[in-house]
């Protein structure tokens, strides 16, 4: 069953206002800590309760999967709804301007075909970046449809996480690379940059990327491991909340060779 356009356009509005929340609190935001050393603020909690409780009113029978909410799982869901309140909060609960508020869709066999992504300080030509893409449906920003320019099976310029000195071996690299401090953003930016080709991700979460990678996949990129294979959002990800462990290459077929071969994981 399809999703309801009306319903979608009100989630649509929820998730650009909840960008506007965050921008709005980002100059009195306090920074705290999680069990597991990451960041969260009073943000974050504030705008996943404000959109989990508005996905259960529209739509009551979907999924619901939240970086700071333990929902209980919905193994039969046809529709599953991944929330990540602020994508960088690290970034973000120390003023920095590249964050998002990310909501991707999954199909009921966990493929990413939908993208709310509220990025209010981080603006092309303009002030701020909102995404859309219902299931089945052009990618928007800001209203008007995504074109894609410049040559994006050419390795010239990436994005990745501040950690990747953990993870690759950069003696074969040579081309520019760029941190943002979202991973949501960094895949993004795929899209949106006509220098930008690829990106390479971290061992993270679903609602690290669930949004951005359903837009990627529209445009014909797509994400794999180290060795070639597709990435794909298994129950364990899903319903068990687990992280994925090895880097992903992000970009088209080309782009997504060329950075396994110039940047491979380090050998532990």
């Amino acid at each position: 069953m399809d999703l309801d356009r009306e319903k979608l356009s009100i989630i649509a509005s929820a998730m650009e206002e909840a960008g506007q929340l965050a921008f709005e609190k980002q100059k009195q935001i306090h920074r705290s800590f999680k069990q597991d050393g990451s960041v969260i603020t009073e943000a974050d909690i504030a705008i996943s309760r404000r959109i989990t409780a508005l996905i259960r009113k529209l739509f009551p029978q979907a999924g619901i999967l939240s970086e700071e909410e333990l929902l209980p799982p919905r193994e039969d869901a046809e529709w599953t709804f991944v929330l990540d309140p602020i994508d960088g909060t690290d970034v973000y609960s120390q003023g920095l301007p590249t964050f998002a508020v990310s909501l991707g869709i999954l199909d009921s066999e966990h493929r990413p075909v939908g993208a709310y992504i509220a990025a209010p300080r981080f603006g092309v030509a303009s002030q701020s970046l909102f995404i859309r893409m219902d299931p089945g449906t052009e990618p928007l920003a800001n209203g008007q449809r995504i074109g894609l320019s410049g040559d994006k099976d050419t390795v010239t310029e990436i994005t990745m996480g501040s950690k990747a000195y953990r993870y690759l071996d950069f003696s074969r690299f040579s081309a520019k690379t760029r941190i943002l401090g979202s991973t949501i953003l960094h895949l993004l930016t795929l899209v949106l940059f006509p220098a930008m080709e690829g990106s390479i991700v971290f061992p993270c979460y679903a609602w690290d990327i669930a949004s951005s990678h359903a837009v990627l996949r529209h445009f014909g990129m797509d994400l794999c491991y180290g060795d070639g294979t597709l990435f794909s959002y298994t129950d364990e990800m899903v319903f068990g909340r687990q992280p994925f462990r090895s880097a992903l290459y992000a970009g088209t077929d080309k782009v997504r060779e060329e950075l396994i071969r110039t940047l491979p994981e380090r050998r532990s």
